[in-house]
């Protein structure tokens, strides 16, 4: 029996084509807290770029930043997993020898990035949100770093996370970027946090998503749902691929397993 179902936000519950969420998908929020079953936000995103998406419709908790923060409806923290801060300091030497990457910082309600470029402008037009202000990079030192969001591609990331990040990890979803949390954080982990927190069993979980950084709570969850939208390495992590999210596949899938 699903108690509690996880969602993640860009290309599941927001179309990368409208920038909105369908309103077959905002009925099935509703319908399913009607039943008593519990819905979650689990995304990459920081709360800011969280609320900004979702923030006018009801959910029971949040877990953004790829598990790096968990919180309550209420905005009580259930879990925060910071980036070391040995790490920080090696990224900015890193960054003094490549000023050319740009790279994101997020700590509590704030972030800010260190330039822009086009991979940067690209990224943001494409989930449609504001870049973050630009400051020096030394502003990350001193403080609880969350997330870090690099603008490097993959053939750099050996370098990177072999000698610079070294207790961290990327989740990327978009060739241009990385989301960079802690080594150990993850939307599964974030999502047993919440589970404890509320007193939820695992099997009886679901989870909705469509990027690489949702394989890990994909194949966690009682019951793992890639978007149809989702490439076939997402797709192969989930027990059902439903329809696209501009084809109402959130709704279809609730629908075929009975859920509503």
């Amino acid at each position: 029996m699903v108690k509690a179902i996880f969602f993640d936000i860009d290309g599941t519950l927001v179309s990368f084509q409208t920038h909105t969420i369908p309103q077959s998908t905002q009925n099935a929020l509703k319908l399913l807290r009607e039943k008593g079953i519990k819905v979650f936000i689990a995304t990459g995103r920081p709360k800011v770029l969280m609320m900004e998406a979702v923030g006018h419709l009801p959910f029971d908790g949040f877990i953004t930043l790829n598990g790096a923060h968990c919180f309550t409806s209420a905005q009580q923290d259930i879990y925060k997993g910071n980036i070391p801060e040995d790490d920080i300091e090696r990224l900015i030497g890193y960054h003094h020898q490549h000023p050319e990457t740009p790279f994101v910082f997020v700590h509590d309600d704030e972030w800010f990035i260190t330039g822009v470029n086009e991979a940067v402008k690209e990224v943001a037009q494409l989930i449609e949100i504001e870049i973050p202000p630009v400051r020096p990079i030394e502003e990350a030192r001193g403080k609880e770093i969350l997330q870090i969001m690099g603008y490097f591609k993959e053939d750099d990331e050996l370098e990177v996370f072999r000698k610079v990040l070294t207790h961290c990890e990327p989740m990327r979803w978009y060739p241009l970027f990385a989301d960079i949390i802690a080594r150990g954080n993850s939307k599964s982990k974030g999502i047993d946090q919440v589970l404890a927190y509320y007193g939820i069993d695992l099997k009886d979980t679901m989870a909705f998503g469509d990027g690489g950084n949702d394989i890990p709570m994909l194949s966690h969850v009682g019951l793992g749902v890639a978007m149809g939208n989702a490439s076939p390495e997402v797709q192969a992590a989930a027990r059902y691929v439903t329809t696209s999210v501009d084809e109402d596949g959130i709704m279809n899938a609730l629908k075929h397993f009975n859920i509503l």
